[in-house]
């Protein structure tokens, strides 16, 4: 086996790495773009597999082989001795990696090596390694640039960044090496030796955690890997490879059973956190790192023993929805914020997609490194929180700095309408209600106040209006809004809101699962700000459900299409002397369920019916003295046989609808489709009333076409 050898990392590391690799034995290192050369025995190699925290893959180098095109390649990797290197009864896989003029196809290029190997084995032996692209005992790396192809076979056989302790991750998941490299950035190493502790945050699964917390204890990142891909090389010294795992494990175990420092970690997403302690006990760290639920804004220092230094690192949220980019700066200006209150004579290290959100920490930086995640520039920023002074917040502090033109305009809005709704809010005792509804064209979102809860919901933005500029009119306003509103920027939910047609509005946006509840009137509401699109209650419908509480007691009421059953529960208080919801989906009506429960409601006279309203109508024998009617624009449910669209098949569903209403019953049909018109022959069979103007409270007065209603009753 050859002394040289090949180690890759992500771009940025470069000079950590050589550091490392000189660490471990290697000689002769030098630094390439992504990447170190060194030289050393086999125990180099071997160590540099096992102990390299920074290293993606350490390469054996076969060779460099001509590769013009398809037949060259095959060729050139024919005159490699393949059964001189592993047996046959080994499986392989090939990674294949560059172009030329012509090979253009990575897994065509793959192929033909894998051709060239199997042939080889075929030829020399009569037998042939099978092909497993996933779980290969031997990987070979085939790297093309112009007319050559650099061979080697990957000593782990597979990235090295897989310790083998993380399943679960949050979003954004940031790579264990990439993690070692930000932690051995900041300084870790001496600030662990010397008794400080590690917090972060915003912790996610916990990766910067547990790799700090096996750097304290001296446990090698490779120890956890079931197999490596040396050890079906016919050149495998299993001797010295079992020397080198027992002193890792010695070093493990009394790295484990001395006194680590304190390593504590936050996120305010409690399914997360659940997974990060997966991830802690997999790696059998649990007695050294400690996670919680706990939101940024109670970021503080530990009590339950002295704290005097120490770092906090994170690794930030990069926002990959437009709505999440927005309220970052703010989110980042309450982390320098919780960092110059709480941690003065601390460092910090915070990693970030972009300067700028680095910048909107407001505390001084004295180092900053570009790294990447991937394919993503990133920023790290290394902080001393020794006088290191907050600068001041955008429109505070001794020297008020306004928001910028537009912030400000957006901000004023939104004052004057609050100031505007305030007496009807009071008066009426109205928690959850409509703020702005893109009443300045340039900004045009949707503003839901829920409690103390701000729910944004972008629209989709015209086509003259460039992603940038839509970026840029939404970071103004998360800029503007917490302040405005005097609401801390983790209560503030963004959502790129677009026109979509059938159930794509109901489409899961995120997986929190988190319900608030909110109040509306006598009754007790959850709400989804997270998960969905829409919240699961819908506001302009409100005085609609307050006439329909106020006309229930004593009586039957049918909600069709009932969503979360909002309706459904304000009758139930109203006195209903019985509900039946019917919808498709099993989701809302769990929903509603839940709803009934909250308002002890859960074991009365109340159906939950899952079925198609159209197909449940026709075969309905009972009457109801109320019914809602309050169909989707347009859906294209699996449960249907064919599409339905409100304007096109609105008439046939209120003639069913109304089949089922008592002689002195009423039918209150509402739709949000815009432009709708209702069909006038329904007048001739019955007594309708538009009481569109009726159902709109004075938070949609701005928008009056949001919805439209009708009453109808049978003719005496």
């Amino acid at each position: 086996m050859s002394d040289n050898w090949f180690a890759t990392c992500p771009k940025g590391v470069e000079s950590l790495l050589a550091v490392e690799l000189s660490s471990l034995g290697a000689s002769a290192v030098r630094e390439t773009i992504a990447g170190v050369y060194f030289n050393g025995p086999r125990a180099v190699a071997y160590r540099a597999c096992l102990w390299s925290r920074l290293a993606n893959r350490i390469l054996w180098p076969l060779g460099s082989v001509a590769a013009a095109d398809s037949e060259q390649l095959y060729a050139s990797l024919r005159e490699i001795d393949w059964p001189g290197l592993f047996e046959p009864d080994s499986s392989i896989a090939v990674d294949f990696i560059g172009a030329n003029d012509e090979l253009r196809n990575t897994q065509f290029g793959a192929q033909r090596c894998k051709d060239a190997i199997v042939d080889s084995f075929v030829h020399a032996c009569g037998r042939r390694p099978a092909v497993d692209r996933s779980r290969a005992d031997v990987r070979i790396n085939v790297r093309l640039a112009k007319d050559t192809a650099r061979v080697s076979i990957d000593l782990a056989g597979g990235s090295l960044h897989q310790r083998g302790y993380r399943r679960s991750t949050g979003a954004a998941p940031l790579k264990e090496n990439l993690a070692a490299a930000i932690l051995i950035r900041a300084d870790w190493p001496s600030i662990a030796a010397s008794g400080g502790a590690l917090i972060d945050p915003m912790c996610g699964s916990a990766t910067l955690l547990i790799e700090g917390a096996m750097m304290a204890a001296d446990i090698a990142p490779g120890l956890g890997r079931p197999r490596y891909g040396f050890e079906k090389l016919r050149m495998h010294e299993r001797v010295q490879w079992q020397a080198l795992l027992s002193e890792a494990a010695g070093r493990a175990e009394r790295g484990r059973a001395s006194e680590l420092p304190e390593i504590r970690g936050y996120d305010v997403d409690s399914r997360v956190i659940r997974r990060a302690v997966e991830n802690i006990a997999r790696a059998d760290l649990q007695h050294a790192v400690r996670v919680a639920a706990r939101p940024l804004a109670d970021f503080v220092k530990p009590t339950h023993k002295p704290l005097d230094s120490g770092l906090i690192v994170t690794n930030a949220p990069y926002g990959e929805r437009l709505g999440e980019r927005a309220a970052l700066p703010a989110l980042y200006r309450q982390l320098g914020e919780r960092m110059a209150a709480e941690f003065s004579g601390w460092r910090a290290a915070v990693f970030t997609s972009e300067l700028a959100l680095g910048k909107a920490i407001g505390l001084r930086s004295h180092k900053r490194y570009t790294l990447y995640n991937g394919a993503i520039e990133t920023q790290l920023l290394l902080f001393d929180l020794a006088n290191n002074t907050l600068k001041d917040k955008p429109g505070t502090g001794a020297n008020p700095q306004e928001f910028s033109a537009g912030a400000q305009m957006f901000a004023n809005r939104l004052r004057k309408n609050r100031k505007r709704l305030t007496p009807w809010l009071r008066r009426e005792g109205v928690e959850c209600y409509r703020l702005y509804d893109a009443d300045m064209p340039e900004y045009s979102v949707a503003v839901d106040i829920y409690g103390g809860h701000v729910h944004v919901a972008e629209y989709q933005a015209p086509s003259s209006v460039s992603e940038e500029a839509a970026r840029r009119r939404l970071g103004e306003i998360a800029e503007a809004l917490p302040s405005a509103l005097d609401v801390a920027p983790e209560r503030v939910v963004y959502k790129q809101r677009q026109r979509q047609r059938g159930s794509a509005q109901y489409d899961r946006q995120d997986a929190r699962g988190e319900l608030l509840t909110v109040n509306e009137g006598p009754a007790r509401l959850l709400v989804n700000l997270h998960d969905y699109l829409d919240t699961g209650l819908f506001l302009d419908h409100r005085p609609l459900r307050r006439r329909i509480a106020a006309e229930c007691c004593g009586r039957d009421f049918l909600n069709l299409f009932c969503y979360t059953g909002s309706a459904t529960v304000q009758a139930a208080l109203g006195g209903a002397r019985s509900t039946t919801s019917v919808d498709t989906s099993k989701t809302y009506l769990d929903w509603l369920q839940k709803n009934l429960s909250v308002n002890g409601e859960g074991q009365g006279p109340h159906r939950l019916l899952r079925a198609d309203c159209t197909a449940w109508l026709a075969d309905c024998q009972e009457r109801f003295d109320i019914v809602l009617l309050d169909p989707p624009s347009f859906s294209n449910s699996k449960s249907r046989e064919q599409s339905f669209d409100v304007q096109r098949d609105h008439a046939a569903l209120v003639i069913a609808a109304m089949r089922v209403v008592r002689a002195d019953g009423t039918l209150y049909f509402s739709n949000n489709r815009r432009g709708f018109q209702l069909d006038a022959a329904l007048a001739d069979s019955y007594a309708v009333t538009d009481i569109s103007a009726e159902t709109i409270d004075p938070d949609f007065a701005r928008n009056p076409r949001i919805h439209q209603c009708w009453r109808l009753q049978h003719r005496d």
